[in-house]
């Protein structure tokens, strides 16, 4: 029920909370549990019962999959429910998402999943997480939207969804959380200052402090100010940047980069590739498009998607007659046209990619192109993204990014950020997130700069489950943590074995057995056919390959036919084909046999 601008849901039922073991506080020197997959159940009523928890199933230690969990007593509210992309060593997985054993043991204490914005790293993994848990969603109209439109792909997943607005606040059991704006790469962005029993906690989510915002609205430093004078006693804060020297760029000199290349490349068509959620990005586009006479045509499926969302709630405005269909860009002459395209990061499936290889059928690249990438690089995506800008090159096409001009700014807050965050909330507690190991210990080294004490830093691993007091901090013990692998339309049903074939099927290839067999005398009726993909011999292929047949003709003359099955007859031909081909080729194919009986 609503009651003067308050949310509140009452509690369930009583669970017992759990084990405590010990750590000193002092960040640096923590211990640490690493590659821990599976956690005990501990006896949960041994815990602490007075004090607020916080684990970590995402977010720390990585870039992406951000999912905190806080708790006391019987409560507990979730933050964030993020994915990450695969790296290398995960080949065919769709995406990464937080292991949610911890939750789904502790389902009926949950009072909501309070969201801080609508990026993929920390929505993405919600439908996966709905699915399992029914809990009310609060987050902004903007966020409340893409998740909706995200969640139209798992239509058997459903969602209690709640707008919130900024300064407004929602009671969730024994906590009251306020919404606060702040600026960031995305709209509806907020952070979190909620009141438990023990103390006020202040989570920042993904910020930067641009105070020229697109939209006019700046981060709500007063309303930080004045919670700073009720006391802070722990704050968790963004630390993509925490390395990065000085402020960010505000969004606004962006606009100012991209006006003077529309003024200056009047007689090219201009294609802009950025990420389809940087609303911000995309209205000054349409902006300077309308200002220079250039319709504008967006491409890819997300592109559209996020726009027509943004427009339908008001957070993208713009001339509809200034808007027209990509299927209708060859009517205009190249002078008259803008198109904001996906493919930033180089994705191969994307527009622009396929621009960049001519398989885009209503886009062709030429020499009278100016592409913009107006992004930058995700850790992992350079090599993608620099192949696409040398397809577009071979083209002709003149090519813009990041390190050529001011074409992109980052979302997050660097140090001097940081540190006017710090200065103004002075927590008495201090936990770094949102980052690898060196973001968040770079954090923490800032935090100490400013005078905090180290004995009141903790530099959180995954797993982790931090106790706040109002005078104590520590890591209490581990929750069950890890990944689940989202692949095609399994989740979490990817084993290692799976990853370890399929590595083994990239790296050295596959080699096919088909020998017919008699299955009364267990005779060969044909010499044996072999298929090998992947892998070659340096020379002789073919006198090699009749010797791998010699090599299964006689692993199956060398078992007793009479008292031995089809199964052990395979074993043999893998041990003896794999023997052959390490020797030959220095390579170990996954081996298949096929047995044919006659």
């Amino acid at each position: 029920m609503e009651e003067n601008n308050v949310i509140t849901q009452q509690n369930v039922e009583t669970l017992p909370a759990s084990n405590v073991g010990e750590n000193d506080g002092k960040f640096a020197k923590r211990k640490y549990v690493k590659n821990q997959k599976n956690v005990r159940k501990t006896d949960n009523k041994k815990t602490s019962k007075g004090n607020l928890k916080l684990s970590f199933l995402g977010g720390v230690g990585e870039i992406g999959k951000n999912m905190l969990v806080l708790e006391y007593g019987n409560d507990m509210i979730v933050i964030d429910s993020g994915l990450s992309f695969p790296d290398d060593d995960l080949p065919g997985v769709d995406v990464v998402i937080p292991d949610i054993t911890y939750l789904i043991e502790n389902k009926d204490r949950i009072r909501g999943i309070i969201i801080t914005h609508a990026h993929e790293d920390h929505i993405g993994a919600l439908p996966y997480v709905l699915a399992e848990i029914n809990a009310p969603v609060y987050g902004s109209k903007f966020t409340i939207a893409l998740i909706e439109n995200k969640l139209r792909e798992h239509r058997n997943v459903k969602m209690k969804a709640n707008i919130v607005k900024p300064r407004q606040t929602i009671k969730l059991g024994c906590f009251s959380i306020e919404f606060l704006n702040v600026t960031h790469s995305i709209s509806g962005s907020m952070a979190f200052a909620i009141s438990t029993p023990v103390g006020l906690y202040f989570h920042t989510g993904d910020f930067k402090l641009d105070l020229t915002p697109i939209n006019n609205e700046a981060m709500d430093l007063i309303r930080m100010g004045e919670l700073a004078n009720k006391g802070v006693l722990l704050l968790t804060a963004d630390s993509t940047n925490a390395e990065r020297n000085g402020f960010s760029m505000s969004e606004k000199e962006v606009g100012v980069t991209l006006d003077n290349l529309f003024g200056q490349y009047k007689t090219k068509r201009i294609v802009i590739a950025t990420f389809a959620s940087n609303v911000y990005r995309v209205q000054q586009i349409l902006d300077i498009a309308e200002k220079y006479g250039r319709k504008v045509a967006f491409s890819g499926r997300s592109m559209i998607n996020v726009c027509e969302t943004a427009c339908k709630i008001g957070e993208l405005r713009y001339n509809k007659n200034n808007i027209i269909d990509i299927d209708h860009v060859d009517r205009y002459p190249d002078t008259e046209l803008c198109i904001i395209t996906t493919g930033s990061q180089g994705e191969p499936a994307s527009a622009l990619a396929r621009m960049a290889c001519g398989e885009f059928k209503k886009v062709e690249i030429g020499k009278n192109d100016l592409i913009i990438f107006s992004s930058s690089s995700i850790p992992g995506n350079e090599k993608t993204i620099n192949d696409v800008i040398n397809l577009l090159y071979r083209k002709g096409a003149e090519v813009i990014f990041e390190s050529l001009a001011k074409v992109h700014v980052s979302g997050h807050a660097y140090r001097d950020e940081l540190k006017v965050v710090h200065s103004l909330l002075k927590p008495k507690f201090f936990i770094p997130c949102h980052g690898e190991y060196r973001h968040l210990r770079a954090h923490a080294n800032l935090a100490c700069d400013l005078g905090m004490n180290e004995r009141n830093i903790i530099i959180p691993e995954l797993g982790d489950q931090i106790e706040i007091g109002k005078n104590s901090m520590k890591v209490a013990r581990q929750v069950p943590f890890g990944a689940r692998l989202v692949d095609g339309l399994g989740v979490g049903d990817v084993s290692d074995m799976i990853i370890r074939d399929r590595i083994q099927l990239s790296e050295e290839g596959i080699c096919v057995v088909i020998v017919s067999i008699n299955k009364l005398t267990g005779a060969i009726s044909a010499k044996p056919d072999l298929i090998c993909r992947g892998f070659t011999f340096a020379k002789d292929d073919a006198e090699k390959m009749e010797d791998a047949r010699d090599v299964v003709i006689n692993a199956i003359s060398q078992v007793n036919f009479k008292t031995q099955d089809w199964g052990y007859i395979k074993t043999n031909i893998r041990k003896s084909l794999t023997s052959f081909f390490t020797k030959k080729a220095k390579r170990r194919p996954v081996i298949m046999p096929i047995i044919l009986e006659r």
